[in-house]
């Protein structure tokens, strides 16, 4: 299993192996959200690609017929007085954003183009944003997010997000677990039918309309507020190995018999 050592993870655990000056400077890139700079045609796509994708989005969601499984961890999160930590992988994302829509979760999101616009979609889909990705303006993002915990609303991570690799957790999640107290929830969309778009970094998972599709939430990850580094490494690496797990379950779930689904829906349940 590799496991992703994004910068924002080492300046947060102060390694020493960096001058003063590096550290600085590094911190300098993880806390700066400003928007790039872009040409007045980049400036002019942002809103049409988002009024596409939008559009979308509206007219296939509504047709999706989904199953939940496993939703009762994130009550009992909520019941404690504690929020949720969600993150997925960007794959599935078309699928998730749908079922989630205005719940009021705050999602990290990139400052560069793609961004841009897709903080665009997911603020029409009443989502709220946290700007940073985990090259730039990440440990602004995660402060963002971590007093969002704390208001009361909670969070998501696309955790490969926003250009790979594909199928690699970023440690965001387990270092804002670290912060809030608050645990980290897995979860995967699985479609009957769909398309995957295998030129696209993430093999994007187009549903068809009106198939049947599954989302399977993981048991909650809780990060100790005196986690050590070699603590944070271990929940990361829980974390990874929670999202593959569920992405095995719901990306196969309809290939499977009635009664391995049951088990899942055990293993999953109350």
């Amino acid at each position: 299993m590799r496991l992703n050592a994004s910068p924002i993870y080492y300046t947060l655990m102060d390694t020493p192996a960096k001058s003063e000056q590096e550290a600085q400077e590094e911190r300098g890139a993880h806390s700066d959200a400003r928007l790039p700079e872009l040409s007045r045609w980049r400036r002019a796509q942002i809103p049409l690609i988002a009024g596409v994708v939008y559009g979308l989005i509206r007219l296939l969601g509504p047709t999706l017929r989904l199953e939940v499984v496993g939703w009762q961890h994130a009550e009992r999160v909520v019941a404690s007085g504690r929020r949720c930590i969600f993150t997925f992988w960007h794959r599935a994302i078309l699928g998730i954003v749908w079922w989630s829509r205005h719940r009021g979760i705050v999602v990290m999101n990139t400052t560069h183009f793609d961004g841009q616009w897709t903080r665009k979609v997911v603020e029409w889909l009443g989502f709220g944003t946290a700007q940073g990705s985990s090259t730039r303006g990440g440990l602004r993002g995660l402060v963002t997010m971590a007093r969002r915990l704390d208001e009361g609303r909670d969070v998501a991570f696309t955790v490969d997000g926003p250009r790979g690799p594909r199928f690699v957790a970023k440690p965001g999640p387990a270092m804002l677990a670290r912060m809030s107290g608050c645990p980290v929830m897995a979860f995967h969309v699985g479609v009957h039918h769909g398309h995957t778009f295998r030129r696209t970094w993430d093999h994007f998972l187009l549903p068809h309309p009106f198939t049947r599709g599954v989302i399977v939430f993981a048991p909650p990850i809780y990060v100790a507020a005196d986690a050590t580094r070699e603590d944070l490494e271990a929940s990361h690496a829980e974390v990874q190995k929670a999202l593959d797990h569920v992405r095995d379950i719901s990306e196969s779930w309809f290939s499977i018999s009635e009664s391995e689904r049951a088990a899942y829906r055990a293993e999953f349940g109350p």
